[in-house]
């Protein structure tokens, strides 16, 4: 009889060998699969290794199903509606945008976004100053402006315009964002919670002794359930991972889940309360599907006398909160996962953009809040996800979770909580990328990182961090502009360039092509008189864009100088087969200004350069 070491490498033989033909299949090559032998293959991606990020993925999110339904149906009784429809939204978006985008990121309704629609938009019970039926409709109008914004290239150009440390600042500050949420009792271990007297104050007591504010009123860090999701959830996960075991988070997940199912424990999740009654009747269901019955296409489109000013009102509360939200989310999870390249801009960025933006619409018709990437899909990257695939099975997931809502449904908060921990300490390593050299770069970046978790919102976090960037650089600005450079602030050669992203190169690509069709003559004159017309600030952005920060050493900086001076001198070279009759006496090289000398000027007007006469 072969020993369980010889049917075990039987196993693994025969999963490495679907592995190995799945990858190497059309299916394959469509993600773009190591070993698909397509030209953009992403290196380190397999079939197995997505599934498996997939699954991890979902498993943080799962708890959005009953907390989003929990949430907003807060606006209403429509809790059992809304189940059914975060599903629904959450596996037709993540599946969509995996398809479209190949990129290993969930999307589902917003856990802040639902507050924010639920409590200062609705109201609780409809007690604000929008209906929610007149709410839904500014979310489905919302959604199609953003799709107009990204073809225009708006949304791109909002990234560009964000400055290089305070785009990091945002991953940053995402991670801590997760650290916090890993920590609460809604989505956590339930080690902190708000405090009275304290913004913040330590928790950890069993649900019953919380009273009406949140706060413990006794038996502090002596739940069960936390210290389970502590040890389990986080240490033992931790422990896998540094032995690179396959699917670390996803074990812990499921230990921490299955023993916390019987009602006969300490760390129960269905204790014998009315809470705890009611998950355990609709545990016990374990196949059922509850159709939609009042929040299904509800939008009210007679906005006319009040409901068009409140019409007007939720539109405009949607619009800034959600552009710079889903934007900032998706972007900074892009980065994560490796794929931003060196001018700011991620593949099929405007595929993504306008698939977020549709299916912020598709998620109004189902009676939810704004839909938007998940920072939970920082989870399943560390997994090892990397394509769309990882995007289609956390969605397939949500799909199953419409008949067995039951089951996946009771995943209990402690059981994530280290998970997303664990996460956010992933994402924080890139502190160390911010430009702490210069203070009118390093305090914008910090106020970012720091406003995310204690504004619970990755909006507000990047409005704090962009209003202080403005308002003090322009303050230094001033200063040194009125004194020509003669008074500057310490380490000022120090600071990050920085344009607002409006040069040739940051326009859509089909905007170029429509351009180039419809006046084809301005693209054959720009190498009019010999002379190659380059767009000069972008030619220049481009060059300091992979240099703004990484390292600050001088040769850095040297030789970063010499390849924007090589850029500008051949700019502007002369070709010599325009001029039949050569110059009896050698052409003087033209002299750059001083200001390009320093790391801190090398952004030029073409009046700064010598004129060719």
């Amino acid at each position: 009889m072969p020993g369980l070491g010889a049917v075990t490498d039987r196993w693994m033989g025969k999963i490495a060998s679907i592995d190995d033909r799945m990858n190497n299949s059309t299916f394959g090559r469509i993600f773009r699969l190591d070993g698909s032998g397509h030209p953009k293959t992403i290196r380190g991606s397999s079939f197995f290794r997505e599934i498996r990020a997939g699954l991890t993925t979902f498993a943080t999110m799962a708890y959005i199903v009953a907390v989003n339904a929990a949430v907003l149906a807060d606006s209403g009784d429509l809790k059992r509606d809304l189940i059914t429809s975060t599903a629904a939204v959450a596996g037709l978006s993540s599946i969509a945008f995996g398809f479209l985008t190949n990129l290993p990121v969930a999307l589902g309704p917003g856990m802040g976004l639902n507050a924010y629609f639920t409590y200062q938009v609705v109201g609780w019970h409809g007690t604000g100053k929008v209906p929610y039926r007149i709410a839904l409709t500014a979310i489905f109008v919302e959604g199609f402006i953003f799709i107009f914004l990204a073809l225009t290239g708006m949304r791109q150009w909002l990234v560009r315009m964000i400055p290089a440390t305070i785009k990091t600042a945002c991953g940053v500050g995402i991670g801590l964002f997760l650290t916090e949420i890993g920590l609460s009792y809604s989505a956590g271990i339930g080690a902190i919670t708000g405090g009275f007297s304290t913004p913040l104050t330590i928790a950890g007591c069993p649900a019953e002794f919380l009273n009406s504010n949140g706060e413990c009123t006794g038996h502090i860090m002596q739940s069960a359930g936390m210290w389970i999701g502590i040890f389990i959830g986080g240490i033992l996960v931790a422990f896998l991972m540094a032995f690179k075991v396959k699917s670390a988070i996803v074990i812990g997940i499921a230990i921490v889940s299955i023993m916390s199912w019987p009602r006969n424990t300490p760390f129960t999740y269905f204790p014998y309360t009315e809470a705890g009654n009611e998950r355990f009747e609709f545990f016990k269901q374990v196949v059922a599907f509850h159709p939609i019955k009042s929040v299904l296409a509800v939008q009210e489109w007679g906005l006319t006398g009040t409901s068009g000013a409140q019409f007007a009102l939720a539109l405009i509360t949607f619009l800034y909160v959600d552009i710079i939200d889903c934007t900032a989310t998706l972007y900074s999870m892009a980065k994560f996962c490796g794929v931003v390249r060196e001018d700011g801009d991620f593949p099929r960025s405007t595929i993504a953009y306008c698939t977020d933006a549709m299916m912020i619409s598709i998620g109004s018709l189902f009676g939810c809040s704004p839909i938007t990437a998940f920072i939970e899909s920082g989870a399943g990257i560390a997994e090892g996800g990397r394509t769309g695939l990882t995007a289609i099975s956390t969605g397939v997931c949500f799909l199953i979770c419409l008949f067995f809502a039951p089951i996946l449904a009771s995943v209990p908060p402690w059981a994530t909580g280290s998970t997303l921990v664990l996460v956010g300490c992933l994402m924080i390593r890139q502190v160390i990328n911010i430009n702490w050299q210069y203070i009118g770069d390093a305090i914008p970046s910090f106020v970012t990182l720091a406003f995310m978790p204690f504004s619970y919102s990755v909006a507000y976090g990047l409005i704090a961090g962009m209003m202080v960037y403005v308002v003090l650089n322009t303050m230094i600005w001033v200063v040194v502009r009125l004194t020509n450079g003669r008074v500057t602030p310490s380490n000022w050669h120090e600071k990050e360039v920085y344009d607002w992203g409006m040069g040739t190169r940051d326009v859509p690509r089909w905007m170029k092509c429509i351009k180039r069709k419809l006046l084809p003559s301005r693209y054959h004159d720009e190498h009019k008189d010999g002379v190659e017309l380059v767009d000069n600030d972008s030619a220049l952005n481009a060059a300091t864009d992979s240099s703004s920060r990484g390292n600050s050493a001088e040769e850095h900086k040297d030789s970063h100088i010499m390849g924007v001076q090589a850029q500008v001198h051949a700019q502007y070279q002369v070709q010599p087969q325009l001029y039949p009759h050569p110059h009896p006496h050698p052409q003087p090289q033209p002299q750059f200004p001083p200001r390009i000398q320093s790391r801190s000027n090398v952004r030029m007007n073409m009046r700064d350069l010598p004129s060719l006469d």
